[in-house]
């Protein structure tokens, strides 16, 4: 069974070997912890650490539906410990430069108007050269007998606005001024359909990966009403164009308490939770029993067992082995893995998931010589 055919069958609650041996990632403090722990100092980035520990990972198509061209980033201001950089997305922000993992002390964002959005929205323009690969074409028969999963980017119609307007401003524009929010959701849908519909025409894609991180510990941002007024026939659009071309799995990215939004996700035709966050105040058992096999499963492994250590974790693997046992779930930590996990606790994770689920065990894939060859 190739990965591609066990990663569908899974995610179409079919018989498989085994679940795919898939996790999330690291936070940079993490990685740094770990090579004073054992880990080769060669592993320091996410797309390292998958080739070293060996998993399964799909492809997506190389689409840009984000701002085209980006800002200039730069660096404002600097001192001993901190810049004041503006990144690619035009927020200005503090940085610390020790390089440990924080939510960023925001200090300006780049669309507080309606003149700004649409100075903004240039960057947007659908017509912009260079959003749909060239070589189309020669992706489309590289691609034709492929043996992993390949998915398409589908965009964010709220977290993207957050990340731009700041939290204060596009809650206030929900409320004050809705139909700027229309609007600019609107733009983004027009953006996101101009790419992924003549690539899924010409392309079987397995999945498509959006983005919206818009629910904490208590619940989302905005309120289901919103939501449903806002982006649920916008999403409707989108997915019905994916289901037309045969993509049928829709993944939406987002963390903390996310059961209010789900049965809105569904409504919309986005059909995978990702990825669970336990300690955010997610439940993948409870929406499994409550939506049956309309919702797809990713993540869900709680990164606070991988912090307590090996009993914690004995506990924890068994548990989301039984939901794996349904179908249509892949488990991993339920979001980046955090530098309070020793990776003693990691590895031994690592051993008893691959056990617990039938994974084979894997040696760590030492890339570094094999690229020196």
């Amino acid at each position: 069974m190739t990965q591609r055919e066990r990663w569908n069958r899974v995610l179409h609650f079919q018989t498989v070997d085994r679940v795919p041996d898939e996790e999330f990632g690291y936070w940079d403090d993490t990685l740094r912890r770990w090579h004073d722990e054992g880990l080769p100092k060669q592993v320091d980035s996410n797309e390292k650490a998958e080739l070293y520990f060996r998993f399964e990972t799909g492809a997506g198509v190389p689409v840009d539906i984000g701002l085209r061209p980006p800002f200039e980033s730069r660096i404002i201001e600097e001192t001993e410990d901190r810049r004041i950089v503006t990144d690619g997305s035009g927020v200005t922000y503090v940085q610390p430069k020790d390089g440990h993992s924080t939510i960023p002390h925001y200090l300006e964002f780049p669309i507080k108007t309606r003149d700004d959005w649409r100075r903004f929205r240039e960057r947007l323009d659908p017509a912009t050269p260079g959003r749909i690969p060239a070589n189309l074409q020669e992706l489309k028969a590289k691609w034709a007998q492929r043996e992993v999963p390949l998915g398409i980017g589908s965009g964010s119609l709220f977290g993207w606005l957050r990340n731009w307007m700041g939290f204060e401003g596009i809650s206030i524009a929900c409320v004050e001024d809705p139909a700027w929010v229309h609007e600019m959701m609107e733009h983004l849908t027009q953006l996101f359909l101009s790419v992924i519909e003549p690539v899924a025409r010409e392309i079987q894609l397995d999945f498509a990966a959006g983005w919206e991180d818009m629910c904490y510990r208590s619940g989302p941002i905005i309120s289901p009403r919103m939501f449903s007024e806002f982006m649920v026939p916008r999403y409707k659009r989108i997915t019905d164009v994916l289901r037309r071309h045969g993509c049928d799995v829709v993944i939406v990215d987002c963390d903390g308490s996310i059961e209010q939004l789900v049965p809105l996700w569904l409504e919309g035709g986005v059909n995978v939770m990702f990825p669970l966050e336990v300690g955010g105040g997610t439940n993948p058992e409870a929406l499994r029993r409550r939506y049956g096999k309309d919702v797809l499963l990713v993540g869900g492994v709680d990164k606070r067992a991988l912090i307590a250590g090996k009993d914690a974790i004995d506990r924890e693997v068994p548990r989301v082995a039984r939901l794996a046992e349904q179908g249509g779930y892949i488990p991993h930590v339920d979001h980046r893995v955090p530098a309070d996990v020793s990776y003693e606790n990691y590895l031994y994770y690592l051993r008893r998931k691959r056990e617990v689920l039938g994974i084979p065990q894997k040696e760590p894939f030492e890339f570094w010589r094999t690229s020196a060859r």
